[in-house]
C-alpha cells in the first residue's frame, strides 16, 4: 500500500523522473562551467576555486538529513517546491553575481537546495510507486539524471560564452518544475503514515533523525554507501589526474573514458534492472561492487586505450547495479512514517564525494596510480560487506513497544502493591 492510489502514484513517479531529467540538463549546462566562470570573471586560482566549490556540497550533506525528517512532518510536496524555488533563485544568482561574496552565497544556497531535493524526491517516489514498481522507477530516474548530465554540458558548449544566460535559464527551469509540482501533485493520504508512526513509535524532527540513526542497519548502509560513493562518485577526479601524468595524450584518453561511461550507463541501465529484479538488491549490489573491484584492478594494470575502455565498461556496469540497489535497500528498511528521515540520513553518505578525492589524491602522491586504484578496490569490497552486515541485522525494537512494556510492568507492579494492602 502507498500513500497514493496506483494511478496517482504512477503519475507522480513519472513526473519526478521526467522533472529530474530536465533539471539535471539545466544543471549540466550551467554548473559544469562554475570553475570557468570563477577563473574568467573573478580571477581565482585553482585552490580557491576548489575550496569555494567544495563548501556548498559539504553544507548540503549536513543539511539533507534534516530535510528528510522535515518532509515526514509537513509533507514532501512543500519541501520539494521550496527547494526548487530556492535552487532557481540561486542559479540565476550565480549568473548575475558581480562579487565573490554574492557568488559564494548563491553557490551555497544552490548546493543546499539540491541536497534537500534529492532525498525528499526519492522518498516521494517510494510513497507514490507501488512496491513492485519501485526498483523500476529508481532505475528510470537514475537513467534520466545521467542522460541529463550527458546532454546539459553539450548545450552549454553550443551556447558558448553566454554563461549568464545559461545560469538564468537553468534557474527558470528549476522554478518552473517547482511550480508544476505545486500545481499537479495531489496531496498524499497520510492515514497510513499516521498509523505506521503510531505503531512504530517514530518521531519527527531531531528526535526522528536520532531514532533513525539508532537503527544499526541504516548506520551500516550509510558507512557502506560512503565508501561506495568514494569509489564511483568521484572517479573522474582521480582518473583524470592519473591519465594526465601517466599517459601521453592523457586528456584525450580521459575524454574517451567519460564518453564510454555515459554510453554504458544509457545502454546498461535496463539490463541491470532486470538483473536486480532476478537476484535481489543485496546480491546485485555485491556484484556491482565486485565489478568496481575488477575495474579498479583493470585501471591499475592498463597500459593502453583498449584495456582502459574495457575497465571503464566493467566499472560502469557496476555503477548501474549499485546505485538503484542501494536505494531499494534503504527503502526496504523504512516505512511510510519515517521514509524521508531514512533517505535523508542515508544522504550522509555523500561525504564519499569528499573522501574519494582526498584519499585518492593522497594515495596517488604516496604510492602511485596502482596503489590508488587498489585502495578504491578495497573500498568497494568493504562497502559491499557493510551492506551485507547491515542487511542481516534485525530491525530495532519499536520505541512504542518498549514504552508500552514498561507501562504495563509499572501497572502490574501497582496492582501487586494494592493487593498487598487489600
Amino acid at each position: 500500500m502507498t500513500a497514493y492510489s496506483e494511478k496517482a502514484g504512477r503519475f507522480v513517479a513519472l513526473l519526478l523522473i521526467a522533472g529530474s531529467g530536465v533539471v539535471t540538463i539545466a544543471k549540466g549546462m550551467s554548473l559544469t562551467f562554475l570553475a570557468i566562470r570563477l577563473q574568467r570573471d573573478f580571477g581565482l586560482n585553482p585552490a580557491s576555486i576548489g575550496a569555494l566549490i567544495g563548501v556548498g556540497p559539504l553544507l548540503g550533506a549536513i543539511v539533507s538529513p534534516f530535510a528528510g525528517t522535515l518532509s515526514d512532518r509537513i509533507g514532501r510536496k512543500g519541501v520539494l517546491t521550496v527547494a526548487l524555488f530556492m535552487a532557481g533563485l540561486a542559479l540565476a544568482g550565480l549568473g548575475l553575481a558581480q562579487s565573490i561574496a554574492a557568488f559564494a552565497l548563491a553557490h551555497i544556497v544552490s548546493a543546499v537546495a539540491a541536497a534537500v531535493f534529492e532525498p525528499v524526491a526519492r522518498a516521494l517516489m517510494s510513497d507514490a510507486a507501488p512496491e513492485h514498481l519501485r526498483l523500476k522507477v529508481f532505475s528510470w530516474r537514475y537513467l534520466a539524471i545521467n542522460a541529463g548530465w550527458a546532454i546539459g554540458p553539450l548545450i552549454g558548449v553550443w551556447v558558448g560564452a553566454a554563461y549568464v544566460t545559461l545560469f538564468v535559464i537553468a534557474g527558470v527551469i528549476h522554478a518552473a518544475f517547482g511550480l508544476v509540482l505545486l500545481l499537479t501533485v495531489p496531496e498524499a493520504s497520510n492515514r497510513q503514515a499516521i498509523e505506521t508512526e503510531r505503531t512504530s513509535g517514530s518521531a519527527g524532527g531531531w528526535r526522528g533523525l536520532v531514532a533513525a540513526l539508532r537503527d544499526r542497519r541504516l548506520v551500516f548502509f550509510v558507512v557502506g554507501g560512503t565508501l561506495l560513493l568514494a569509489v564511483h562518485g568521484q572517479w573522474s577526479v582521480t582518473l583524470s589526474q592519473y591519465l594526465n601524468t601517466g599517459f601521453e595524450d592523457g586528456v584525450t584518453l580521459f575524454a574517451l573514458l567519460v564518453s564510454t561511461n555515459a554510453v554504458t550507463v544509457l545502454v546498461a541501465s535496463t539490463p541491470a534492472r532486470f538483473v536486480i529484479e532476478r537476484i535481489g538488491a543485496l546480491h546485485a549490489l555485491s556484484l556491482g561492487s565486485l565489478l568496481f573491484l575488477i575495474g579498479e584492478i583493470g585501471f591499475a594494470a592498463s597500459s593502453g586505450m583498449e584495456m582502459l575502455v574495457a575497465s571503464m565498461i566493467l566499472f560502469t556496469i557496476g555503477e548501474v547495479l549499485v546505485v538503484p540497489s542501494e536505494y531499494v535497500l534503504v527503502d526496504g528498511i523504512s516505512n511510510a512514517g519515517n521514509r524521508g528521515t531514512y533517505f535523508g540520513a542515508h544522504s550522509l553518505s555523500t561525504f564519499g564525494n569528499f573522501l574519494g578525492p582526498l584519499t585518492g589524491g593522497l594515495a596517488l602522491g604516496a604510492v602511485g596510480g596502482a596503489g590508488m586504484f587498489l585502495l578504491f578496490g578495497a573500498f568497494a569490497a568493504a562497502g559491499a560487506l557493510l551492506f551485507a552486515i547491515g542487511h542481516s541485522m534485525p530491525p530495532p525494537r519499536p520505541e512504542a513497544a518498549r514504552t508500552t512494556a514498561l507501562d504495563d510492568g509499572a501497572a502490574t507492579g501497582d496492582l501487586l502493591r494494592l493487593g498487598q494492602f487489600a
